[in-house]
């Protein structure tokens, strides 16, 4: 048991140190790309004062990880709300699903870098069009997920609740919304992790603070070590929404 445990503390380590030494050498054949010492060097004012303020870009990495994660709380908010209740009713209307199912296969690969101008240009203000860009990358994974949870219901349960001559409000809360609750909440984890990869393309575009604003402005201010340091903060921002959101989808399954 001992060693199990060793060993879940240990591997994820010498997975870190594996890519900490391919970081090493490959920082040895580009003469641009600073080693792990000199990013860690170059950037340690930003980690070790998280949360100072110096000018609107020149700012910790915790405060600028804060502007990129309430930017994507709101775009999240909005994509699930928008996504479920379309969802339920793709779910429960075939002439619905058909009628919508060319419109969403359109729609669904479109990339945020497309979105964004056109969100620009109808809000004519940053903050909205990230908001709206992020709902619109991020909502399908929800739709298609409450969609498939409704689509598999028994058809025994539907005659039920007819024989019972249950209401809609109680056909809703006492047979679709609990059927479908784990796959909509693993729609939800799906969402926050594709709205965690758009605002920073929204950022970048628009130039505002957040992660990706400061990443584009170090990149053309050539701060190499900096765009390393927003890289590394993505992926462990992104790792930690992603443990959150397996930890609630678990108990809610266990529930």
């Amino acid at each position: 048991m001992n060693a199990q445990r060793i060993g879940r503390f240990l591997l994820p380590l010498v997975g870190i140190l594996l890519v900490e030494l391919v970081w090493l050498f490959t920082s040895q054949l580009s003469k641009d790309l600073p080693s792990p010492w000199e990013a860690w060097q170059a950037s340690k004012l930003y980690i070790l004062h998280p949360f100072v303020k110096r000018g609107e870009m020149d700012q910790g990495i915790g405060l600028l990880a804060f502007y990129s994660l309430l930017r994507v709380a709101k775009g999240f908010l909005l994509g699930i709300a928008l996504a479920t209740p379309l969802g339920f009713l793709l779910g429960v209307s075939k002439t619905f699903q058909k009628m919508m199912d060319p419109v969403i296969q359109i729609l669904r690969p479109i990339s945020p870098l497309a979105w964004l101008p056109l969100e620009l240009v109808i809000f004519r203000r940053s903050e909205p069009a990230a908001l709206f860009t992020i709902a619109l990358c991020s909502m399908w994974p929800t739709v298609i997920n409450t969609m498939a949870g409704a689509r598999s219901i028994p058809q025994d349960y539907w005659n039920v609740a007819r024989v019972l001559r249950l209401s809609p409000f109680k056909t809703f809360t006492k047979i679709l919304l609990p059927a479908t609750l784990p796959q909509m909440f693993t729609g939800y984890r799906l969402n926050l992790g594709i709205a965690w990869l758009v605002i920073v393309a929204s950022e970048m575009l628009t130039g505002t603070p957040g992660i990706g604003g400061f990443l584009w402005q170090e990149y053309n201010s050539l701060v190499y070590a900096h765009i390393l340091l927003c890289i590394v903060t993505i992926g462990v921002v992104g790792f930690v929404l992603d443990r959150m959101m397996g930890v609630v989808e678990s108990r809610l399954r266990s529930a």
